[in-house]
């Protein structure tokens, strides 16, 4: 009986090794399924702002946009941050795991690049630092 138990634990522990396997890649998967929702959030930022650019008040697009992006960059963050405090958890058994400084890297530039786009739409009008193209055409010279 001794023997049936030993076997009995030892395929308990393999199957809890490849449950925490499997929460692994399900992390792995919740972590692409985040970024993607990120960037749809900076898409609907960008799009808002191209489809409903000459809005009245002219900063109201803007502003509707950067909360899109804003949001984007929000949820790369949340999601690195979820991501490496479950990896920090679990240890895999029979997966090679990326390692969480790769998920930092990817959060970080989706963060940069949602700055970047927001600086960008406050600053550049029309590919032009300063004035809107609209007051320039206004006042020529």
């Amino acid at each position: 009986m001794a023997d049936n138990e030993q076997d009995s634990n030892k395929l308990a522990e393999e199957r809890t090794e490849l449950a925490e396997d499997r929460n692994i890649m399900a992390m792995e998967r919740t972590f692409a399924g985040w970024m993607r929702t990120a960037f749809a959030a900076i898409g609907i930022g960008l799009a808002f702002r191209a489809v409903f650019g000459e809005f009245d008040p002219p900063w109201l697009a803007r502003a509707i946009a950067t909360l899109f992006i804003g949001a984007g960059a929000a949820l790369a963050w949340s999601a690195q941050r979820r991501t490496c405090a479950t990896l920090a958890r679990l240890n895999p058994h029979t997966l090679e795991t990326p390692a969480a400084p790769n998920f930092r890297l990817l959060a970080y530039a989706v963060i940069l690049g949602s700055a970047l786009l927001i600086a960008g739409l406050w600053i550049l009008n029309d590919g032009d630092i300063g004035e809107e193209t609209s007051q320039r055409a206004a006042f020529p010279g």
